[in-house]
Order: structure tokens, then sequence, then C-alpha cells
């Protein structure tokens, strides 16, 4: 009899153990598509008044399945008229800085509904030959997207390209154009570790920060060695000032991006005129990689590339004093015209 009862119990739990699990399943599917259980709300600000075309948040997440889909090459003319989709020139670029940070800060931006990331580092404005084939070209690099989502590249060569701010003011000359910077002595660094790996992977020898950085026969810094020059932010930024008011640059913090990114996002929503979407939900700290990981939604979270976060060589202290005097009053003007200043030795 005592047998009979634990078997009863035993099916009852099964059933209802499968049904909780079916129960869990559809909620997974269904929390997946939702934007976080928040409020719809039309993207506004600088796009104008809202249109009978004009896709609520939600149902842009919600769609963003399709969008992937497209991207892969999966669509027809027919499925991309039916969706109103499109291949848009972007609303804003990520312009530099190398080893700031530009790969983590696009990534994190497309946690955002309403922005599309370009994939791929298209090099159009800073490869003369790319820019030979035209904006048509440029445009069909573009992911698909609905109207009012705003695409975002990012190829960080472009700041330090001296042709590059013409060009891009020729496209789009109201563009809003986003640089994330480091500390400039470790930027410089973290560039020289990835061509040091780069040429390790290649069983090839390199010659040792000190070596390239100074100068042997003036001992001091070297300015023709390119990952010092790239740390010389004013300088560029000059360049780009011909041809952009300082209000279409967002400066970003790529250092607090690392430690405490969802301020700096923020900051870039505001800037972007975006609504408020990335939040702490979005961002989770993995403490095996060291990094902030993504969080889209239940389902799907996201860790940037293990190249990422490389270990950087051991650097002679007596160098690593010489690079911050010399970057000392660069970065002086660079607070002084962005208005925004770093903690920066």
């Amino acid at each position: 009899m005592l047998f009979k009862q634990q078997a009863l119990l035993r099916q009852k739990l099964f059933v209802l153990g499968s049904l909780a699990i079916g129960s869990l399943l559809y909620l997974v599917a269904r929390v997946g598509s939702l934007d976080r259980l928040q409020p719809l709300c039309p993207i506004d600000g600088r796009f104008g008044p809202r249109s009978q075309d004009e896709i609520p948040l939600r149902a842009l997440q919600f769609k963003r399945g399709l969008l992937h889909e497209f991207r892969k090459g999966n669509a027809t003319k027919e499925q991309i008229r039916l969706h109103n989709l499109g291949q848009q020139l972007p609303k804003a670029i990520i312009i530099g800085v190398r080893k700031g940070g530009t790969r983590a800060l696009l990534e994190m931006l497309n946690l955002h509904p309403a922005v599309v990331k370009a994939s791929q580092e298209i090099h159009f404005f800073d490869n003369d030959e790319n820019y030979a084939k035209g904006i048509e070209w440029y445009r069909k690099k573009m992911p698909f997207s609905y109207p009012h989502q705003i695409t975002i590249e990012k190829s960080p060569a472009y700041f330090i390209t001296e042709e590059v701010p013409e060009r891009i003011y020729k496209m789009n000359s109201s563009i809003k154009l986003l640089i994330i910077v480091r500390e400039p002595t470790t930027r410089a660094i973290s560039d020289y570790t990835q061509v040091l790996e780069g040429k390790e992977r290649k069983n090839k020898t390199y010659y040792k920060f000190e070596k390239l950085a100074i100068d042997p026969n003036t001992c001091e810094v070297n300015t023709k060695y390119k990952a010092v020059r790239t740390s010389i932010y004013t300088k560029h930024l000059e360049r780009w000032l011909k041809y952009f008011p300082i209000e279409q640059f967002h400066i970003v913090d790529g250092d607090r991006l690392i430690t405490e990114p969802l301020p700096e996002l923020q900051l870039v929503e505001k800037f972007l005129n975006l609504p408020p979407r990335i939040s702490q939900y979005n961002l989770y700290f993995n403490a095996t990689r060291g990094f902030y990981c993504l969080r889209f939604n239940i389902v799907f979270n996201k860790c940037l590339a293990g190249s990422k976060g490389r270990i950087h060589p051991e650097v002679d202290t007596s160098v690593i004093t010489k690079l911050r005097k010399f970057f000392h009053p660069f970065n002086q003007k660079f607070y002084q015209i962005t208005g925004r200043t770093f903690n920066w030795p």
C-alpha cells in the first residue's frame, strides 16, 4: 500500500515538474522579446515627431531576430519591403581611439533596442581604395534597420587619418562623433601589446616597448612611434575641429567604461538623444574574465572576445614616468577643449 502511494506521489510530482518546465520555457521565450517590461516609448528628440511608420522600442527589440536573419543575407526583397527595412548610413560613428575600448563601446551601445551596429570595421573613410567605391558601397555595408533606429559603425583609424574629417563632413555635416579615450601611456602600452601578440603568433621577434617609445639618440620620447602619436589626442582632435563643432563630439572615458560602464553609457544615450534603455540589468561582472559582460535578455548573454584585456608586459618605470610627463601638457589642452577632465597622472 505504501509503495503504491509513493509511486502515485512520484507520478504527480513528475506531472507538476513537466508543467513547471513548460511554463518556464514559455516565459523565457516571452521575456526574451520584451524590453525588460519597460513602458512603450517612441524614439523622439533629434528625429522629430513620431510618424505613422515609427516603431515603438519594444517592437524594435522584438524584431531583432528578423534583423539577424537579414544580416545573414537570408532575406528576400519582398521581406525587406514588407518589414520596412533598409540599410541606412550611420547617424553616429565611433571614430577612435585605437585600444581605447571602441569594440566594448559599440557592443554595449548595441544593448539599446534603437541602436543597430555594423559588426565589422568598414574602413571606408580612411582607405582610399574603399572610398573610391563611393557612398552607395558604404551604405550597403551597413546592417538592415528600421527607419527610426540609429546605425553606428566604428573604425578607430578614422581619428588619426588626415583625410577622414573632410570625407565624413561631405557625407553628413551634422553627424554625431564618439571618441573613447584611455590614459595615454596605458593606451600606448596596450597598442604595443596587441602588435606584439600578432608578431608572436607568427613566430617573429619584436623590439621591447622601451626601445620603441624612447629615441635612443636623444633619450627623449619618440614621437615617430605610432603608438605614442596616437595618444596625443589633442593633436588629432584639433584637425577634426576644422570641420565639426565640439558639440558634435562626445568623449567617453574608456578607463571608467571598464570599471563602471553604466554611467558612461547613460551619457552616450543622452548625447544621441535616445530614451534611456540600458540599465544595470544589462551589465554583469564576470569575475573569471575580469570584465563586464552583456545581458540582452534572460536568454542571451555575451562577453567580449578573449583577446580583450590582454596582460601588458612590464615596462621600465622611468619610461612610464617620462611618457606621462610628455603627455601631460597635451592632456591639459585636451581637457580644456572637450570640457571633460580625467584623473590621468
